[in-house]
């Protein structure tokens, strides 16, 4: 990790170019089954997104990001890549679930045991590490979130699939290490949307699907895309959040800059680093480097500096290049006002 207070990092996606994927499908949900976004011919579409993949990391290298991803360009969606790629899945009659902003989605439909084939996201790794010397982060799915964007039609206890979710991640995530990830991190957004469930499996499903990694590990929460869902229908609090102190993931992520989380529930998350949202991404507005190191320090009044690493909110794909771009120049000279003030 830098040797440097206050790290900055992405949570994940970035902006991926209109010459590539449909915007306007991507506008309608967060796509759980595979839909084809894609702009580019098959044939062409590997060589396509290698070269948005490179445009995505040399524009988080040039605002200044410390621990970057290849920007989830090839992927429709954060969680549908990897979920999709499991055995046991039934793609062609997608089963459908009600989104967290309350609309009725295709889902994939469990009929059989998940078991992971083979590896998923190596090679974009491999690609991430081979293209920048940056340390790079990749994310997956987690096991408790993909579980609520399935309809089980195999398993008798929903737990027994949450934990077969979990050993599939499990054996991913060690390819990625290998592959030479220095940061692994699970997405698990759906942790507030079934809290009784949640606090039933999810430790103990993140804490399988981490198990043996040998890279500092994270869990990222979020209350959805701020494309997707209004910044005045976000909570100022989680209904799932305390417990993941007795997580084994050494970092967790959340959401406070649109949704202006009261940031005293990071008391119950220590002695975890915490990644902190620090951009709205609701606002097409790009913020000052001033607002963003206000928003930092707003943070420090609760943690020390050495467990803070300054964020967006979520994933950026959902913004203009250029704005997300300047969101994360915002970020990285916000980071560096604070750390000049308490170095």
């Amino acid at each position: 990790m830098p040797q440097h207070l206050l790290p900055t990092t992405v949570v994940g996606s970035y902006p991926q170019p209109d010459w590539l994927v449909n915007r306007g499908m991507l506008s309608k949900s967060v796509p759980r089954v595979r839909m084809n976004i894609w702009r580019v011919r098959d044939d062409w579409l590997e060589q396509a997104q290698d070269d948005a993949t490179l445009l995505a990391i040399r524009d988080l290298e040039r605002a200044g990001i410390d621990i970057i991803t290849d920007g989830e360009i090839r992927r429709e969606s954060y969680s549908n890549r990897f979920a999709t790629a499991l055995e046991g899945i039934d793609l062609d009659r997608p089963g459908q679930v009600k989104s967290r902003s309350g609309h009725r989605t295709p889902v994939p439909r469990v009929v059989g045991r998940i078991r992971r084939r083979g590896p998923v996201e190596v090679r974009d790794m491999k690609f991430l590490r081979a293209n920048t010397d940056r340390l790079a982060k990749i994310t997956l799915p987690g096991p408790f979130t993909m579980s609520r964007q399935a309809i089980n039609e195999h398993y008798k206890d929903d737990d027994e699939m949450v934990m077969d979710y979990a050993v599939a991640v499990n054996a991913e995530a060690k390819d990625l290490v290998k592959a030479g990830a220095d940061v692994i991190q699970l997405d698990e957004p759906w942790l507030r949307q079934d809290p009784d469930a949640a606090k039933r499996i999810a430790v103990k499903a993140i804490n399988r699907a981490l198990a043996g990694i040998s890279v500092p590990t994270i869990v990222h929460l979020c209350f959805g895309y701020a494309a997707l869902v209004p910044g005045e229908t976000k909570p100022v609090g989680y209904s799932f959040l305390p417990e993941l102190a007795d997580s084994t993931a050494d970092q967790i992520s959340i959401e406070a800059a649109q949704p202006k989380l009261d940031l005293g529930v990071l008391h119950d998350l220590s002695p975890k680093k915490i990644l902190l949202g620090v951009l709205d991404l609701g606002d097409i507005k790009v913020e000052t480097p001033k607002k963003v190191a206000d928003r930092i320090r707003k943070g420090l009044k609760h943690l020390p500096a050495e467990r803070l690493i300054p964020a967006p909110d979520c994933g950026m794909k959902y913004l203009p290049r250029e704005v997300a771009l300047g969101k994360l120049k915002a970020l990285s000279e916000g980071a560096a006002i604070v750390r000049a003030e308490i170095s």
